[in-house]
């Protein structure tokens, strides 16, 4: 590298860390300050609270990095200006897409340790961050509700209204045979769990039988054994949370949901891809502030934190919402995990080529 590659890298690493941290001790303070009441409550201990802010971290660093990266990239990019250095590269020559060329080498180092972090170190300390907010705090979601469909055979359709805490029961049952696209049976229980020897055993069971337009009420029924083709893990997979595997076995799980029939995998879908885009927005951000910055004769560090915020918080925003479209399957998990990045790249782009002429 050259001298004024080292110089731009290093100034560039400096500022990132510094924003990445300060992002983090804010981050932690606001949290702290609006859970002290509920870990008082709980009587948590303080070892456990500082377990709970650690293993946070990744998921923190890895959330915040986009700000960090643009506020730093701003930054960067206006002292040189201010300082003539700008002007000066400029006409030695130095053209904007050589000038890129150290932030995108330290955007891309970034990237390859939010890679590790998001697909590994984050589903990792799981247990220790969200599963902790779960367990103890005033903020924990009941996640896992409402029916599943799960295509149990060619012809049969289950529906588990509610699954158990002990992964091995549900409730609120219904096993539906069909002829074509004609209903002909159905089966309603109030419950149903999997036995010792793997056996479904439906309770306080109800039969209906539907020919030619006409519905039979078969009677009730207490208790009954009903072949399911299905393993005895599957209420251990409906009931799993994507967030707390890494790449390897989320991918794997969405392979067993898919081959054992189970509806409702679009949110482990966009979770997967979420994992493997998200890191990249910090090559992406880059692409977006050094064209942006370049623009100003002057700024200050309060204008350079401001744009940071908006562009950062406008990209987490989109993210977020695009996500939750692509979990309700109305888009592609693929194109709600990936479009945020295809639309920045877009913007990057723009600013590159009007910052150029």
């Amino acid at each position: 590298m050259k001298l004024i590659d080292r110089y731009i890298s290093r100034q560039f690493l400096v500022t990132f860390l510094f924003s990445a941290a300060s992002f983090a001790a804010l981050f932690v303070l606001i949290n702290l300050v609006e859970n002290l009441d509920d870990f008082i409550d709980h009587n948590i201990s303080t070892g456990r609270i500082i377990l709970f802010y650690l293993s946070g971290l990744p998921e923190t660093f890895l959330m915040t990095t986009p700000l960090s990266v643009l506020l730093a990239a701003l930054f960067v990019t206006g002292k040189l200006s201010m300082q003539s250095e700008l002007p000066a590269l400029k006409s030695a020559g130095v053209s904007l897409g050589r000038l890129l060329r150290p932030f995108l080498l330290v955007a891309s180092m970034v990237t390859l340790v939010n890679l590790v972090n998001s697909c590994w170190i984050v589903p990792a300390t799981y247990d220790w961050s969200r599963g902790f907010e779960k367990r103890y705090l005033k903020s924990r979601k009941q996640e896992g509700e409402g029916s599943v469909h799960i295509r149990e055979s060619k012809n049969r359709i289950l529906t588990i209204g509610r699954v158990g805490s002990d992964l091995q029961s549900g409730a609120s049952i219904s096993l539906e045979e069909f002829d074509g696209t004609h209903l002909t049976s159905r089966i309603d229980a109030d419950s149903v769990r999997i036995d010792n020897k793997k056996r479904w055993v439906f309770y306080n069971v109800r039969h209906r039988y539907f020919e030619n337009g006409a519905e039979r009420f078969a009677g009730r029924k207490g208790i009954e054994i009903i072949p399911i083709a299905l393993s005895k893990n599957t209420f251990r997979m409906l009931n799993a949370d994507p967030d707390q595997m890494n790449v390897g076995q989320l991918y794997m799980f969405i392979r067993q949901q898919e081959k054992a029939g189970i509806s409702g995998t679009e949110k482990a879908k966009v979770k997967f891809n979420t994992k493997i885009a998200l890191p990249f927005a910090s090559v992406i951000i880059v692409m977006i502030g050094v064209p942006l910055s370049t623009r100003k004769k002057r700024s200050g560090l309060a204008l350079e934190a401001s744009i940071s915020l908006i562009v950062g918080f406008l990209y987490l925003g989109m993210l977020k919402a695009l996500s939750s479209i692509g979990y309700n399957g109305l888009l592609p998990p693929v194109l709600a995990a990936w479009l945020p990045n295809l639309i920045f790249i877009g913007a990057g782009a723009a600013l590159f080529r009007s910052a150029n002429e």
